[in-house]
């Protein structure tokens, strides 16, 4: 799962047990060297889902970690890209790979901006988001976006019941409650929480008009639907 160059068991029990800020500073500078980074077909997916519906002016990755996001914003997008994230630690990386975004410490349930984006992209952070705070994320990208914009991020189907990746999930996120009720502070990482119906009702009521199209090169599931859909969030 990991790189030779990847954090050690050690680092990651340091990690595991830190808030999700100092948790992402710290693996930081080997992020890229582990399993947690999107995946490039996740990432050449949503790029060829979104680029029907571009062009676009201006592009902003939120929970940008190490800037993934802007592999897909840059080709999209006509005018200069914004990552933003809390982690300091994170942010640095992203400045010494893509120097021609800007980058904006903040927190995603918080975000500083009105109306200055057409396009918004997300990528692997639902899970750090309870389902209480969703409605704080969700209003602030509806702000930050102008009228008409688009906030698209990819979203797995959930697994069956009856799969062994339903349960390993189900288990991770045991062990994370545990870990949450006997320690602090707190790290948030759940996968059991943001499937896609919870997630795009959450989306309808910050105001979204919410659609959604198949990502088939991320394959498809043993019923024939697909593993994994971009939801698209359009302010009206």
């Amino acid at each position: 799962m990991f790189s030779p160059h990847g954090p050690s068991l050690r680092e990651l029990a340091i990690q595991a047990l830190s808030s999700v800020e100092r948790g992402y500073d710290l693996l930081a500078p080997k992020f890229e060297h582990t399993p947690f980074r999107t995946p490039a077909p996740v990432l050449d997916a949503t790029a060829a889902a979104l680029r029907p519906f571009g062009p676009f002016e201006r592009g902003l990755d939120v929970c940008c970690g190490t800037g993934a996001g802007v592999n897909v914003l840059r080709p999209l997008c006509r005018e200069r890209i914004t990552g933003v994230d809390f982690s300091s630690g994170m942010l640095a990386q992203a400045r010494r790979t893509h120097q021609d975004a800007t980058w904006v410490r903040a927190d995603a349930r918080a975000l500083p901006f009105t109306g200055a984006f057409d396009l918004a992209v997300t990528f692997g952070a639902m899970g750090h988001f309870l389902p209480a705070e969703r409605p704080a994320l969700f209003a602030g990208v509806h702000r930050a976006l102008r009228p008409g914009g688009l906030f698209a991020f990819p979203i797995g189907a959930p697994p069956p019941v009856t799969s062994a990746r339903y349960w390993a999930l189900q288990g991770f996120d045991l062990a994370m409650r545990v870990r949450n009720a006997v320690w602090r502070p707190p790290f948030v990482m759940y996968y059991g929480t943001g499937w896609p119906r919870a997630v795009s009702d959450d989306l309808a009521a910050a105001g979204f008009t919410v659609t959604a199209v198949p990502l088939p090169a991320l394959g498809r599931r043993e019923d024939g639907s697909p593993r994994g859909r971009l939801l698209l969030a359009r302010r009206p």
